[in-house]
């Protein structure tokens, strides 16, 4: 078998070794793809569909993140079918979405000319703000389902299983095992699944009650471990779900 795999990505000759990605084929190439499930540190779980490029011969996109690489492909990463697919998972996600506080979807909406009011009125993913614990916050209305916050809690990092899905259809949502309080489940606080957040769905408590106008001496008045000693302002926090 061979070593490495020559493709042709957007025009362009290209080398890279076997068992790559287009994904990787194609940042070889100097080509950005964008990404919102893909995380280099974790398993590529082609979710989102964001990174779809087109193959010369295949029938449909294909999820770059996770399609291999094959010797003498024909690439298009931003054909008009690329682009219209991408244009349209934008819009539809910012349509019932709240992306204020994530800026390279934010960029991705302006490259693509992506209009969220281009599919009419429609419902909105909007849940309470969950502040059961001192370490962090779950905004689940900024909530892409990207995964990545499962992934990093289960077996690509921590082994702990805290987080999984809930719900079916629109309704699915990032949630605890049976729903219980984050102090309650397996977690152990480690903060990885809030690193590799890519929205403002999960954010160090500090960081939000700094954002609510709290300045830093007023939080260090509180020990670190009593929760309950601060709350955000009633007119900016929804509530404990």
């Amino acid at each position: 078998m061979a070593d490495t795999v020559r493709l042709t990505i957007d025009g362009q000759e290209v080398t890279v070794p076997a068992g790559s990605t287009l994904l990787q084929a194609a940042q070889a190439a100097g080509r950005e793809v964008p990404t919102l499930c893909y995380h280099e540190a974790l398993t590529p779980p082609g979710l989102c569909r964001l990174c779809v490029v087109e193959v010369d011969g295949a029938r449909t996109l294909q999820a770059a993140c996770v399609t291999e690489a094959r010797d003498g492909a024909v690439v298009h990463t931003r054909s008009p079918r690329v682009e219209r697919a991408r244009r349209t998972t934008l819009a539809m996600l910012a349509s019932a979405t709240n992306l204020d506080e994530a800026p390279q979807l934010q960029a991705y909406l302006q490259d693509y000319a992506a209009d969220p009011a281009a599919f009419g009125p429609v419902a909105r993913r909007e849940y309470p703000l969950i502040d059961d614990n001192p370490m962090y916050v779950r905004d689940y209305s900024q909530c892409v389902l990207c995964w990545r916050c499962v992934q990093a809690c289960a077996t690509d990092a921590q082994y702990v299983f805290a987080l999984t899905f809930a719900g079916r259809g629109f309704h699915t949502r990032i949630s605890t095992a049976y729903g219980v309080s984050m102090p309650e489940s397996p977690c152990v606080f480690c903060g990885q699944c809030v690193a590799v957040c890519p929205t403002g769905a999960l954010k160090p408590r500090r960081t939000f009650l700094l954002e609510q106008g709290y300045t830093p001496e007023q939080l260090a008045h509180y020990a670190a471990v009593d929760h309950d000693a601060v709350h955000p302002p009633a007119t900016h926090y929804a509530g404990q779900v």
